[in-house]
Parts: C-alpha cells; sequence; structure tokens
C-alpha cells in the first residue's frame, strides 16, 4: 500500500538528480552505441564470394570486384 498523503511535486524535487544521471547514462550509453556501430561498419570488407554479385538497391547482377 503507498503513503495516502504523498506530496508528489517534493518527491518530483527530490529525485530531480536521481532522473537526470538516469537520462544522461541513457543518452551516453545511446552515443557509444552509434559510435560502436559506425566503427564496426567503417571496418568491414566489402561483400566477398561470387563473381556475380546482387545489388540490393536494384537488383541488378554486378561483376564481382
Amino acid at each position: 500500500m503507498s503513503a495516502p498523503d504523498t506530496n508528489v511535486e517534493k518527491e518530483k524535487q527530490r529525485h530531480k538528480p536521481a532522473l537526470t544521471g538516469i537520462r544522461l547514462s541513457l543518452i551516453v550509453a545511446a552515443g557509444l552505441f552509434i559510435g560502436f556501430l559506425g566503427w564496426a561498419f567503417a571496418q568491414s570488407d566489402g561483400p566477398e564470394g561470387a563473381e556475380t554479385q546482387i545489388d540490393g538497391r536494384t537488383g541488378d547482377a554486378v561483376a564481382g570486384e
């Protein structure tokens, strides 16, 4: 059961630093994740394999490199 005389405005002020910290940590984590994805894509090699490959954007056959 919750307290019957909770002052919501007072509790909002008391929890403001904790909620700000949580929001800031989520923003930092999202930035690190996006940075990791960018780094992973930059480090990857192109597609390898068959001499003829299919262009995913158009569906046309492209000569492999």
